[in-house]
């Protein structure tokens, strides 16, 4: 059955896109990585925010790569969690209303893969009704001192993890993680 992840690339300072969702910065610091490559080869299916669906990119103004999951080097279903789907289907793209709708149908299209999720506030509807299974944040050497944050739930309990590995790459520091139940 499907795993619940979120990976994402983060500050040391906890910000995973700048003022504004502004991911520009991120740019810099993508680049050779053996856990993001083979990572990608796992994922069987996104689920991915309305907001990230509709601009948060670090590849924006790359033709080739903008708009593309992982810059175009993945490709599969991606199910986008919103209240206001477009008028206009999208190849390969679900719009859907709830979140307990769009995990299934993502779990079900991944098959034993992983479930990526791509957008914060996705990652953390999925971490408050307990369906997030690990977090893997690539923490890129930079301080953006403002923008979206990894997690925020202000007045949030504590969330305990499980460390799974800690590797480098060339341009990130790589953080696995599981929540533990």
């Amino acid at each position: 059955m499907a795993k619940m992840l979120y990976s994402v690339t983060m500050s040391v300072d906890g910000f995973i896109a700048g003022p504004g969702g502004d991911m520009s910065w991120m740019t810099e610091h993508l680049g050779p990585n053996e856990t993001v490559d083979e990572i990608i080869g796992q994922i069987g299916a996104l689920l991915v925010g309305r907001r990230t669906f509709g601009g948060d990119d670090p590849y924006k103004g790359v033709e080739e790569k903008e708009g593309k999951p992982f810059g175009g080097g993945w490709d599969g279903p991606q199910f986008v969690l919103t209240h206001h789907a477009p008028e206009t289907q999208i190849p390969g793209t679900t719009f859907v209303g709830d979140l307990a709708t769009a995990v299934a149908a993502a779990k079900a299209a991944a098959g034993d893969k992983y479930v990526n999720i791509l957008g914060a506030s996705t990652a953390r509807q999925c971490l408050d009704a307990g369906v997030l299974d690990e977090i893997l944040v690539l923490i890129a050497p930079v301080l953006l001192g403002d923008g979206v944050r990894l997690f925020d739930r202000p007045g949030g309990a504590n969330v305990k993890l499980e460390r799974i590995s800690l590797t480098q790459a060339p341009l990130a520091t790589n953080l696995w993680l599981r929540v533990a139940r």
